[in-house]
């Protein structure tokens, strides 16, 4: 596997599936369950956050170098930055700190791989 652009679509697979693994165990979770009430504007934003590594399974394979290469560092930051934060919202959970254990690997692989990627090689 020395395709760049398969390496990163597979590893944003990777973080995508324990995202949401992460939210089903989550739902399971009885501690978990709170009369919290969630605005169509905290929805639409956790929405979009969801969206930026599911599109990037996509953009992975079809951007071209210079752009591939932007959108993984930006978005991998993005992500990573996030989960890190999670950790401090409120007292995580042991399963929370397994999967974003996870994520942020995955993540800040991503950012590194897209960082040492050489300039104009495709799949170098």
């Amino acid at each position: 596997m020395k395709d760049k652009k398969v390496i990163f679509s597979i590893l944003w697979l990777f973080a995508t599936l324990n995202y949401l693994y992460c939210d089903v165990v989550t739902l399971m979770d009885p501690v978990k369950h709170t009369s919290i009430q969630f605005t169509q504007g905290f929805l639409l934003g956790a929405s979009i956050l969801v969206e930026i590594p599911i599109a990037m399974i996509l953009l992975s394979m079809i951007l071209k170098y210079q752009a591939n290469r932007f959108a993984n560092i930006i978005a991998g930051t993005i992500m990573t930055a996030v989960q890190i934060l999670t950790l401090f919202v409120a007292k995580p959970t042991m399963y929370y700190v397994f999967f974003s254990t996870l994520e942020i690997v995955s993540t800040v692989l991503i950012v590194w791989l897209a960082w040492k990627w050489p300039n104009g090689f495709q799949n170098g």
